[in-house]
């Protein structure tokens, strides 16, 4: 089988040579042609002495002929350079760090996104990570505080595994859009990639925290980390499901003056999300822009396989001169 691939796997650099071989059909009906009239056949009534046993010489007068045709065969398959390759590639993948800031306040429990808007920006942050694998990927989650639920990890299982714990009520609840990110940069700040960048998703404004959100914006374009912000939801009044208190109308709005500060003064960009459908064209838009490089180089390693085909045709042609002239020698 191994023998049969190296053949499958040649490439021939004067392809022009195998032409000949068409000859080989050429050559063989000559030949028939050309032993039919040197042996003119006749008529004879039966009799015993003309059915004697052939002799060797008899039996075997053609393999001459035929070892001669394997003889060009392979003198014509040397003569196209019959080459071997032996090809790799190194590619080279400059990854991008990314970390998620996620609002879990009370708010995101807003049923304007089937089943809230938690649950809905868990799955398309879920489908966003699946979908870059090369990249390293942490989250942050914030409301009355922040804090880190997964540091930058290549393990994308332990990010979704991390996600997928994320729930309201964990800690105090409000806004703290500032802290969220100043808990991000934190994160980034020492990341020797090229590409740094934050998603900061929020569906409010700014009312608790420690870290004014335009000072954290200009600590990120300290630190070469590009934000994008996204507010999501609808503004007004909207029902939410509390744990624990059931159904409520709780009002809502979104200081996207803010977010475009945030979003402008860090190279990012800023996006509305209104509903799921537009949130998971924002993570693709997003998805778009921001592209992990890489580079493939290929190598190939040609060597000429010429020699093992010659070596057979010179075995051959003498083997054929060794024959004709003992075994098979045909007495004039």
């Amino acid at each position: 089988m191994n023998y049969l691939t190296y053949l499958r796997n040649l490439e021939f650099a004067d392809k022009g040579y195998l032409w000949i071989l068409t000859l080989i059909p050429l050559l063989i009906v000559w030949y028939i042609l050309k032993h039919r009239q040197l042996h003119a056949t006749f008529s004879v009534s039966v009799g015993k002495p003309f059915f004697q046993t052939p002799s060797i010489k008899n039996r075997f007068r053609h393999l001459p002929f035929i070892i001669r045709m394997l003889v060009l065969c392979f003198v014509v398959v040397a003569l196209a350079r019959p080459q071997s390759s032996l090809s790799h590639k190194k590619v080279d993948v400059e990854g991008i760090d990314i970390v998620m800031a996620l609002d879990i306040s009370g708010t995101m429990m807003a049923m304007d996104f089937n089943p809230n808007r938690l649950d809905a920006c868990k799955k398309v942050i879920k489908s966003f990570v699946e979908g870059r694998p090369t990249d390293r990927i942490g989250l942050v989650v914030y409301a009355g505080e922040a804090y880190t639920k997964c540091p930058l990890t290549s393990d994308h299982a332990t990010f979704l595994s991390a996600l997928e714990k994320v729930k309201y009520g964990v800690i105090d609840d409000g806004t703290a859009i500032g802290d969220g990110l100043g808990t991000a940069i934190n994160r980034l700040r020492e990341s020797k990639t090229k590409s740094k960048v934050i998603i900061l998703l929020t569906d409010g404004e700014n009312n608790r925290g420690y870290i004014d959100p335009r000072s954290a914006a200009e600590l990120a374009k300290d630190f070469n980390i590009r934000v994008y912000t996204i507010g999501c939801g609808t503004v007004g009044v909207v029902p939410a499901s509390i744990p624990g208190y059931g159904t409520q109308m709780m009002r809502v709005s979104i200081d996207e003056p803010l977010l475009k500060y945030i979003a402008k003064v860090t190279d990012g960009l800023y996006f509305r999300a209104a509903n799921k459908d537009k949130l998971k064209a924002v993570y693709a838009e997003i998805d778009k822009m921001e592209k992990t490089r890489i580079s493939e180089t290929h190598f190939t390693n040609k060597s000429d396989e010429f020699f093992p085909f010659l070596l057979c045709a010179i075995a051959l042609f003498l083997l054929e001169i060794a024959l004709r002239y003992t075994v098979l020698r045909v007495q004039p």
